[in-house]
């Protein structure tokens, strides 16, 4: 019989009656829930073992009983087991309140796709495992693998690997509908795309908390809106000591959960271990020894899964929660709700009622919030009412569209209390199930998303979910009160950074947001962006393109952002010969060719080929844009597809006539958010032919020129060049840098067509100096390739006769070159006129 395993309460009943298997773990946005409490996964590996006298792959039923005993009294509530556990094993987790995530294995270690037969009877073993299971209560989720060598996923190729995880997928979901489904990864084949999962699993052995936290984070983002599991952390206690691997344990187990992953799992139980069709006896990773004597770590992971996802020692900081509505009775009553439930020891909320006439005031009332009501002066100023009033040191904002997680203010504030953020923002998922148009939405663009500069710094927060120190808003001075409806995130963002402050992310501070119900009020809502994009370009044309498009220097996190496109599939680091332990997918930056068709440009692209395909009624040649028309149309529809497959199913997978009822509509969102936002922007001003400065100049004279100011005294290179630009920022020019690898300093952009830039070089004379400035003029890229394509395509026409087409043409091709000459020659021209002001001026001061 197995020694009984000491614990310090032995006397403790089995927590099995209290454990309610009576409904299924749900995976809900970045968390597990058990009904509508969060499920924590505190784990352990169990296997692999030596066959027992049936030939099992599991230690005999006594010792198993044993072990699951010892398990629960330990704090543990999951098991995981590498092969498919036979029914009594079953029944013991359930009798010891444990759930099993259970591995599916199959022959991985081989080229399994180079054989037919083999991959089709590893997708039927797969279904005829998780049908002998007999979706057993205890049964929490499924793997359907773990670690596919990295030989074997560059033998295929990634995405050949990712289609037979997804038919195993499938064959699970067949077999047992209701299930979580899972894959189990590792560092080097983390570029793996496995959107369609339903939680997102990594082995991962690091010793350094640091690193281990820094990665967490980077699994966090690859992870999206899915939970995250840490299916393997461990340490071995022969070559490190039990001293050691008990502190590191707990360590691991408190970064995990700090991180806002679903949960952990320690390798392993035991020291016993069985592979390969013999012991292993070099490793010692359990928590128990071979013949069950408890190892240091195992009080160590008790203590530490006792006190998920935080423990008691923390000194949290005061939060105020700021609520801003205007006629917002609808949803507001889910955000008081929320926010009533939060687990954080000291938080206040305050409702700014900013001149609502429903029964938003009234609603508010019900709950013990402190409400402000004023007359409506739009968003921006209810935030400033609400941050003025309130006393907490952070001041975190919510929508009263939005309703937040549980642990979302502890979350918000760890990430304070361990980086130097001035604000720190998180996710906002839409709600599942929230109805067949909100599914659409959620689906759609143009909902809140965050920009990331990194994996925990942030160019963009959304504005249902950010946060900030008081600090920090005092000394900016709060939301610019122009914004009254959208843009005060933007903006406000965008002014911290410029003082040299982080902007930081926090993947598990989640608050869910509720998608617009009807197509009239996500036109209205998107109209409203449109107009909040003019304002900000209004502020900040430094961050605007030629064609009146935000460009963002981080990336955007969101599932409808063209992942159909194959270009930016990016490149994977694979290291020399494929060794690297860690390998990632590097994907550039969006260019401007990769993200127009997300752009409200786009519908100039359209009329671009209109124009053309009708002008070839006239010369067929010409009709060669037809395709491409009916493709740009088509472009939505493709986007469609790839966000709805890339999102939790909205709809169950039996009814596919839901499914293709939610694409098109969709996809019909596709083409209205765009055409949306563009009437947003051209009622306010942001046009692709708007002039992007005031200045009244003389357009006259070359288009290159040099310029030269003689200083008698000496300055620094820098000097010169700053003094040029805050000269050129009192002309409201849009300026624009060069970069770490540009041969020019500074540039105009002077509208759709053109600019300039400007090189200087500085001459010593002893003391004195003589400073050089060098201006040429700059078609910006899409003027150029409008040009060269009306050009050439004139010149074809009219050397095939079609002398008005021709004409036609030629003119396009005249008009834009003229407008590029005229918009290069005026930012020459400010130039020349701020450079003469620093020459008059420099003079007077010699």
């Amino acid at each position: 019989m197995t020694p009984a395993i000491e614990t310090e309460d032995n006397h403790h009943p089995s927590i099995a009656s209290n454990f309610d298997y009576s409904r299924r773990v749900e995976a809900k946005g970045k968390f597990l829930f058990l009904g509508t409490e969060k499920f924590w996964i505190k784990g352990v590996t169990y296997g692999t073992f030596r066959p027992n006298a049936s030939n099992e792959p599991f230690p005999p039923p006594q010792t198993v009983a044993s072990d699951f005993e010892a398990m629960s009294f330990a704090g543990i509530n999951t098991v995981r087991v590498y092969t498919p556990p036979p029914s009594w094993l079953l029944d013991l987790a359930r009798e010891n309140g444990l759930r099993l995530i259970v591995g599916l294995a199959w022959e991985q270690h081989v080229t399994f796709l180079d054989n037919k037969k083999l991959a089709e009877s590893i997708e039927q073993n797969v279904y005829e495992d998780v049908l002998a299971c007999c979706e057993h209560p205890a049964i929490l989720a499924y793997s359907v693998g773990n670690e596919i060598p990295v030989g074997i996923v560059r033998w295929h190729g990634p995405r050949k690997i990712e289609a037979f995880i997804k038919r195993l997928y499938n064959a699970v979901k067949k077999a047992h509908p209701a299930s979580l489904v899972t894959y189990v990864n590792y560092p080097t084949t983390a570029y793996l795309q496995l959107h369609f999962l339903d939680l997102c699993c990594f082995n991962l052995y690091l010793e350094s908390e640091d690193l281990l936290s820094s990665y967490l984070s980077k699994l966090q983002n690859l992870a999206g809106s899915k939970p995250l599991l840490m299916t393997e952390i461990g340490l071995d206690s022969q070559r490190n000591g039990t001293e050691e691997q008990a502190r590191q344990l707990r360590a691991q187990i408190r970064t995990v959960f700090a991180a806002g992953c679903s949960g952990a799992v320690i390798f392993s139980w035991t020291d016993e271990w069985f592979r390969g069709g013999s012991e292993i006896a070099d490793w010692d990773f359990g928590l128990v020894t071979r013949d069950r004597s408890p190892k240091k770590a195992m009080a160590a992971v008790r203590e530490a899964y006792q006190q998920v996802p935080f423990g008691p020692d923390i000194v949290w900081p005061k939060m105020s929660v700021v609520v801003c509505s205007f006629n917002g009775e609808a949803t507001i009553r889910d955000t008081l709700d929320g926010l009533g439930a939060m687990d954080y020891p000291d938080y206040e909320v305050i409702v700014v009622n900013d001149g609502s006439t429903d029964s938003t005031a009234m609603i508010a009332g019900e709950y013990a919030v402190q409400l402000i009501s004023t007359e409506n002066r739009g968003l921006s100023n209810a935030r400033n009412t609400g941050w003025k009033q309130a006393s907490g040191e952070i001041i975190a904002y919510i929508d009263d569209d939005a309703y937040p997680d549980k642990h979302w203010l502890k979350f918000l504030a760890h990430s304070f209390m361990t980086d130097d953020f001035a604000a720190v923002g998180g996710q906002s998922p839409a709600p599942a199930h929230g109805g067949f148009m909100a599914d659409c939405v959620a689906n759609a663009p143009g909902r809140p998303v965050h920009v990331l500069l990194s994996d925990t710094e942030a160019e963009h927060i959304p504005g249902c979910n950010m946060s900030f120190k008081r600090s920090v808003l005092e000394e900016i001075g709060g939301f610019d009160p122009v914004y009254r409806s959208a843009g005060d995130d933007v903006d406000i963002c965008w002014r911290i950074m410029d003082r040299g402050w982080r902007v930081g992310y926090q993947a598990s501070a989640v608050t869910w947001h509720h998608c617009r119900n009807s197509i009239r009020a996500y036109w209205k809502q998107q109209h409203g962006y449109g107009k909040a994009e003019a304002l900000l370009e209004d502020k900040w044309p430094e961050k605007y393109n030629p064609i009146g498009h935000l460009s963002w220097k981080g990336r955007i996190y969101s599932n409808v952002y063209s992942e159909f496109l194959p270009f930016r599939n990016g490149r994977i680091y694979q290291g020399h010969w494929g060794t690297a332990p860690f390998q990632s997918i590097y994907t550039p930056a969006d260019k401007l060719w990769t993200s127009l068709p997300l752009m409200p440009e786009w519908y100039f692209v359209i009329a671009l080929l209109g124009g053309f395909t009708t002008l070839g009624l006239v010369w067929p040649p010409l009709l060669i844009a037809a395709p491409l028309l009916i493709l740009s149309l088509l472009v939505p529809l493709m986007q469609a597809l790839s966000s709805v497959r890339s999102s939790q199913c909205p709809t169950p997978r039996s009814r596919q006539w839901q499914r293709l009822a939610v694409t098109g509509t969709t996809a019909l969102l596709f083409l209205i958010q765009p055409a949306a936002r563009l009437s947003g922007r051209l009622r306010n001003g942001l046009t692709p032919w708007r002039r992007s400065f005031v200045d009244k100049v003389p357009v006259k004279g070359a288009l290159r020129r040099s310029f030269n100011i003689w200083s008698e005294k000496y300055r620094p290179h820098s000097y010169w060049l700053n003094l040029l630009e805050n000269r050129l920022k009192t002309s409201k020019v849009t300026l624009v840098h060069g970069g770490e690898f540009s041969f020019w300093d500074l540039g105009i952009r002077a509208g759709f067509c053109g600019g300039a830039r400007i090189m200087m070089a500085v001459e010593d004379h002893g003391m004195k100096q003589l400073v050089r400035f060098k201006v040429w003029p700059r078609m910006h890229a899409l003027a150029m390739s409008l040009f060269a394509t009306f050009t050439f395509v004139a010149v074809f026409a009219i050397f095939n006769g079609a002398f008005g087409v021709g004409g036609i043409l030629s003119g396009a091709a005249a008009i834009t070159f003229f407008r590029f000459r005229h918009e290069a020659l005026s930012a020459i021209a400010t130039f020349e006129k701020d450079i003469n002001e620093i020459k008059r001026v420099t003079e007077n001061d010699s």
